[in-house]
């Protein structure tokens, strides 16, 4: 059977990829993920809170930094895209999850290939829009337990020339570190709407990833 490369490119709507949604989660495509079923005490919840607010706090404050240094070349600032993609989001685990159950269909030479295009689009994706940071500023507005032992953050990303916008971003602790699992712009989960896109895609190819692979290849410019 052949991939019907119509099909599988027809299905990446421009959900995603507003402005909007762009300046709210500076181009960081993330996926809704539970944490594990680890009990944790008042206390240690209270710290992971203040952990994670300062995490994020720290992150759009260098994110705002880059954002605003006109002086990047092209080249400069995508690479400080990636940097900050990295050092704020567990980029394997969510291309996994948006996968979702064709992740475990897959042979190793999919996922590898997969895992490598699905990071090429968002810093394609949002590669023009990381340029074009026009004064955006955001403020955390609280914190709460999500689940068993992640976080929530409550932001309001405050634009210049528009209405603030609310971004919510679930934190898991990962080791010493925190890493951003889900983030939620105006109620509507990134990594939920971007499985249902990336399902319907490989549907549409008669349940195959490789439509999926054809798909992201033609998405990113790389020969198939």
């Amino acid at each position: 059977m052949t991939v019907d490369n119509a099909a599988a490119t027809a299905t990446f709507r421009p959900t995603m990829l507003t402005r909007r949604k762009f300046v709210a989660c500076a181009a960081l495509l993330a996926v809704s993920g539970w944490a594990g079923h680890t009990l944790i005490s008042p206390a240690a919840a209270q710290g992971a809170d203040q952990g994670a607010s300062a995490f994020i706090q720290k992150l759009g404050n260098d994110a705002i930094a880059t954002f605003s240094d006109k002086s990047l070349s092209r080249d400069q600032a995508i690479q400080r895209f990636r940097t900050l993609l990295y050092a704020g989001f567990d980029v394997p685990y969510i291309g996994r999850w948006v996968l979702g159950r064709y992740w475990n269909s897959a042979n190793e030479a999919q996922r590898a290939e997969y895992q490598k295009l699905f990071e090429q689009l968002i810093v394609n994706t949002y590669a023009e829009r990381f340029v074009e940071y026009s004064g955006e500023t955001f403020k955390i507005t609280g914190t709460s337990p999500a689940g068993e032992a992640d976080t929530m953050v409550t932001t309001q990303i405050v634009r210049p020339n528009g209405p603030p916008v609310n971004v919510s971003w679930r934190v898991r602790k990962a080791g010493a570190d925190f890493k951003i699992i889900d983030v939620v712009v105006e109620n509507v989960s990134m990594g939920v709407t971007q499985r249902q896109e990336f399902a319907s895609v490989v549907e549409q190819n008669g349940g195959r990833i490789d439509g999926l692979i054809q798909a992201l290849r033609q998405k990113v410019g790389r020969a198939g």
